[in-house]
């Protein structure tokens, strides 16, 4: 059973969370991505949840800007560090006795994901990511791949003011078209579509303003803001077991981002899925299912 609520963090932003299993029993924390929301996760968290496959406490919270979650106006609060400390202060809530044991995460939450788990590894044993460019290798392909830089175009639309209006209209039309592009979306049922529009009615504002507030995304024509950015070393580093699991069909996020992870990575363990595309959870969840459970 998938239980909800509202949680409160100390620096007052509130979250709506999603989760699944007992109170007390060891944690995977779940952060999802664009155009999703928390319950994207409630069959993984259901899985996890029973006592024959790990019987963990799964908790899925909708990030800043999405559903029923804080929806700050000001682009300036999601910016990276805030996203990471609403993301820190829920761990230390729902995992005060020991730490996570695994931030699983996808797309904008692999964003969130990899900047936590560089700057606060000790709030967890183990790192999940499921088609989300790690930063270092996200600007390498931003700044010197044609081929990146035209997939990641449809960053710069979103971050347009008619943007959230535009992908409202005609029953989210251009949203959902969105999941139409790679590998044809069976998994795109009624119900399915119920759940999403449902969470976008809340607002797509504050799920936009993730790429506004990010300096990661493609030079417009004329701006070289892109070539003037580095970010240093110790930013980039992640000391934890990783697993990376990519659906290599994925149109807007090209395989080539995983070539020299090991860099920044060295106890990385990648699992390519040849017939997956950028909504490999939702298209083989059995495979998914199957390589986190080895990894834990």
């Amino acid at each position: 059973m998938i239980e909800t609520w509202q949680q409160t963090l100390p620096h007052g932003i509130q979250l709506s969370c999603r989760a699944a299993g007992p109170k007390g029993a060891p944690v995977l924390m779940f952060l999802h991505g664009f155009p999703e929301a928390a319950f994207v996760w409630d069959d993984l968290m259901l899985h996890f949840s029973k006592p024959e496959n790990g019987g963990y406490r799964c908790v899925a919270p909708n990030l800043r800007g999405y559903e029923k979650s804080s929806q700050p106006k000001e682009v300036s609060a999601y910016r990276a560090k805030f996203l990471v400390q609403d993301i820190a202060a829920l761990i230390q809530i729902e995992s005060a006795a020991a730490p996570l044991k695994a931030l699983l995460a996808h797309d904008w939450g692999g964003g969130v994901a990899w900047n936590l788990a560089n700057q606060m590894p000790q709030l967890m044993h183990k790192l999940v990511i499921i088609n989300s460019p790690h930063p270092g290798t996200f600007l390498r392909d931003l700044k010197d791949s044609p081929a990146q830089i035209e997939a990641s175009a449809y960053m710069n639309y979103f971050c347009e003011p008619q943007a959230a209006q535009e992908l409202c209209a005609n029953e989210y039309q251009m949203l959902f078209a969105f999941f139409e592009k790679g590998a044809k979306p069976h998994w795109l049922t009624p119900e399915v579509k119920a759940q999403y529009k449902a969470a976008w009615s809340c607002g797509l504002q504050g799920g936009l303003n993730f790429y506004v507030a990010s300096p990661l995304k493609p030079n417009k024509p004329g701006e070289y803001v892109l070539q003037n950015l580095t970010l240093p070393d110790e930013m980039l580093r992640i000391s934890l077991p990783t697993l990376l699991v990519w659906g290599t069909q994925d149109v807007a996020l090209l395989p080539n981002l995983n070539v020299g992870l090991d860099a920044y990575i060295p106890n990385l363990k990648y699992v390519p899925i040849a017939q997956g595309s950028h909504w490999v959870v939702h298209e083989h969840p059995e495979i998914v299912q199957r390589e986190i459970t080895a990894f834990l």
